[in-house]
């Protein structure tokens, strides 16, 4: 029988050396079974990071957090816009303070904000006096506009001296008529039922380019008949003459013509100081062309292109807004305005704009009657003023 070795026997057998060596090889063995063990844990770590992140970004809106609100009534406005299906829009619960209001009484609804936006962004771009004048919202028929254009009376008064009872301000009343403005644009049901169309970016387009040329044209030359009074078709007197309900011109005194930049100094000076700082030459591409030639007696030209893109072209400093619907240079023609329109002239609008869809007017093509109110008026005579191409 053999008998065990005791452990202190084994301990004893073996050398100071291969103890050490012994317990160096455990600890290396240790400290790579720790560090595989730390690089599995972190590597599971991360892999619970990003699982997170991922579950919080599936929560999150893809866009912005008020694409939600605008998603039911643009696809229900889609619908109606389409295939004529308004049950949609009907069963909308929709803030009666918002754009994206039912017209249910005569079958016309309104365009949701995005096309309106988009609408009201390209009239207020384009080359119209709308660019430069005031542009009010009104709820009503009509707008009013109050305008004090008499000097209040002063004195000077002594410590014991009687005052005398100065003149008293007088106020006019402008009021202007709201107009409906239509556009007829008519797309084929082919293209409508095409669900790669984007039948809401078209619509938008076509009714912003017809209702931008016919209030260009209405702002200058529109005779107030169920249209915008344009500001040529007021009473044009000349400006040492002028008085209140009139237009004041000054003359270039060669008619049909201009020989020098001195009538363009006279026409900026004689508009108040008070509307100088804000004022615009407006005048159309065929002018334009004609007063850019034109010099100072010093050989500079009068006419700067804008310094930097999208910046207006400036006569003697002033910005010119090109209006293809102001006259042509011609014998008597007051084919040059300049003043401050923002005080000068008003455009007073409604916010909503209408579309109603007829499938029956124009087969095979479906009908988009657009239907807005917009009226416009001289609200001060003494901020603008015209040149006019004659002798006197």
């Amino acid at each position: 029988m053999t008998t065990p070795v005791p452990k202190a026997r084994i301990a004893q057998d073996l050398s100071a050396p291969d103890l050490t060596e012994a317990i160096a090889g455990f600890l290396a063995d240790f400290t790579t079974f720790t560090n595989g063990l730390q690089a599995k844990l972190q590597k599971q770590d991360d892999r619970m990071n990003k699982l997170d992140r991922k579950t919080m970004m599936t929560a999150r809106s893809a866009l912005a957090t008020t694409a939600a609100p605008d998603a039911p009534h643009q696809k229900a406005f889609a619908a109606y816009l389409r295939s004529g299906d308004d049950d949609a829009l009907r069963g909308l619960d929709l803030d009666g303070k918002a754009l994206s209001s039912v017209m249910a009484a005569d079958g016309g609804y309104l365009v949701d904000p995005q096309t309106a936006a988009t609408i009201k962004s390209t009239l207020s771009s384009t080359a119209s006096l709308r660019a430069v004048a005031s542009v009010v919202t009104v709820d009503a028929t009509s707008y009013d506009v109050l305008v004090d254009h008499t000097e209040m009376g002063a004195g000077w008064a002594t410590e014991t001296g009687s005052m005398a009872e100065t003149t008293t301000p007088q106020i006019d009343r402008i009021s202007i008529a709201l107009h409906e403005l239509s556009a007829l644009p008519k797309a084929s049901q082919r293209l409508l039922d095409d669900s790669a169309f984007d039948i809401e970016g078209w619509l938008a387009g076509r009714i912003a380019d017809k209702f931008a040329r016919s209030e260009a044209a209405a702002f200058i030359n529109g005779d107030g008949i169920d249209k915008p009074k344009g500001m040529l078709t007021y009473p044009q007197v000349e400006n040492e003459i002028w008085e209140w309900g009139n237009i004041g011109f000054v003359t270039t005194g060669v008619s049909g013509g201009i020989q020098s930049g001195d009538p363009i100094v006279d026409l900026v000076y004689a508009l108040g100081a008070v509307y100088r700082a804000n004022a615009t030459f407006v005048m159309n591409s065929k002018t334009a062309g004609t007063i850019r030639k034109l010099k100072d007696n010093d050989g500079r030209f009068l006419w700067s292109d804008g310094l930097a893109a999208g910046e207006p072209a400036r006569l003697m400093g002033y910005p010119v807004l090109v209006a293809e619907d102001m006259p042509d240079i011609a014998a008597g023609s007051a084919a040059i305005a300049f003043g401050d329109f923002g005080a000068g002239y008003t455009v007073a609008e409604r916010p909503d704009l209408r579309v109603l869809r007829d499938p029956f007017s124009a087969k095979p093509h479906v009908l988009f009657y657009a239907t807005k109110r917009v009226g416009g008026a001289v609200s001060d005579f003494a901020a603008i003023k015209l040149l006019k191409f004659a002798v006197s």
